[in-house]
């Protein structure tokens, strides 16, 4: 019945832990959902209230236009010159988007043919992996390990792969594992790309959710960066609305365009309404986002001093809401937390074989959950 291609697909990792969570709760357990990383935190009421306002205009009722908004892209351009310093035209370097994984799942059809590479961290979000499946194209695993600062190594990749290459993913702030990268890192890929002609992506939808005064660049913000590639991110992380589905590709022009051409034959575009209240989080006074990075951070210090304090090896994230947690056998520790302490977490094999030796947890929720979430683990043998 199915495709072909469908059987080159893993389960989607989040559907398989929603199944299990199902069981348990069938059960009556109590679960501390420490797994998706879906922030608790409400949307900041001024965005919600646009929504409503915009919702009740009739004007906002029909098909939005294809590319976003100009009232939007310009406000993305915006916000992307005051954040970043990265100056965007808004009518060709500018793509509104359903959330980065709108962007992430698509661009593949646009650039890859069957057969050809793309190069992927591991671990790593599964939908750089799926995207290229989709789009008949070939993933080369690029491993990301703690020895490397969860950079990965471009020297590794075969010369054959990289020639054969027609894009590369970065994602920092990183998904799973937390991690950072230096501008050194940034220099590295572009003229990586210019040597190999290898379009970049950087996946850069973490760069609001940091500590300790670090401020995330934008990889757009490196010399040369506009020629080879683009940068997905979301609003969804960064101002708690992720079921709103609105965020942005911007970047080199002709790449965007060609990401552009591909969402015009499968979708029609966000709502407006949702694009007006996006151009009010993007405009508007970014307490909001401050406010929720004050509370992540209290989260990130209990849970990984409670981890500590249990014996695990834990590098404290600069940003994102994951802590990357060393686990022999993820999977079966991943079973253990659910079945005998009803706690949520992510095998780090599901982002990947680069993942195995570790767990996710996602700081989603309040201080007394991740306080209760240590002292159920403390009960059991670990």
């Amino acid at each position: 019945m199915y495709a072909s291609r469908m059987s080159n697909l893993p389960p989607y990792l989040f559907a398989r832990i929603d199944a299990m969570k199902a069981e348990q709760r069938k059960k009556g357990v109590d679960l501390i959902d420490l797994g998706v990383g879906d922030p608790d935190l409400a949307t900041p009421q001024h965005i919600v209230d646009a929504l409503c306002t915009a919702a009740k205009d009739p004007n906002n009722h029909h098909y939005p236009d294809y590319a976003g908004m100009p009232a939007y892209r310009a406000a993305v351009a915006g916000w992307y010159k005051k954040r970043f310093g990265v100056r965007l035209d808004s009518d060709k370097e500018v793509l509104a988007l359903m959330g980065s994984k709108d962007g992430i799942a698509h661009i593949a059809e646009a650039f890859v043919n069957p057969g050809d590479y793309v190069l992927a961290p591991s671990p790593g979000y599964p939908v750089y992996r799926t995207g290229t499946l989709f789009a008949e194209g070939n993933v080369h695993d690029m491993p990301l390990t703690r020895e490397n600062k969860f950079l990965p190594d471009l020297s590794a990749v075969p010369k054959k792969v990289a020639k054969a290459a027609k894009i590369l993913y970065i994602n920092y702030p990183n998904n799973p594992t937390g991690a950072i990268a230096p501008a050194s890192f940034y220099k590295e890929v572009v003229d990586y790309a210019a040597d190999n002609d290898i379009i970049v992506v950087s996946d850069n939808a973490y760069s609001e959710i940091a500590y300790d005064g670090y401020r995330a660049p934008s990889f757009l913000e490196t010399k040369g960066a506009m020629d080879v590639g683009i940068e997905m991110h979301s609003l969804s992380k960064t101002y708690n609305m992720t079921g709103w589905r609105v965020g942005m590709a911007v970047g080199n022009a002709e790449i965007i365009a060609g990401l552009g051409r591909v969402k015009t034959n499968v979708d029609s575009g966000v709502f407006d309404a949702v694009q007006h209240a996006a151009i009010t989080a993007l405009s508007g006074s970014q307490d909001c986002v401050q406010d929720a990075c004050n509370i992540y951070q209290e989260r990130r210090n209990v849970l990984c001093e409670g981890l500590k304090d249990l014996g695990f090896d834990v590098p404290v994230p600069k940003a994102t809401f994951y802590v990357w947690v060393p686990a022999k056998d993820c999977m079966a520790f991943t079973g253990r937390l659910l079945t005998e302490a009803g706690i949520v977490s992510t095998p780090g094999v599901g982002f990947g074989a680069g993942g195995d030796g570790y767990v996710r947890f996602a700081i989603t929720r309040p201080v007394a959950r991740i306080q209760e979430a240590i002292e159920r683990m403390r009960k059991m043998k670990l």
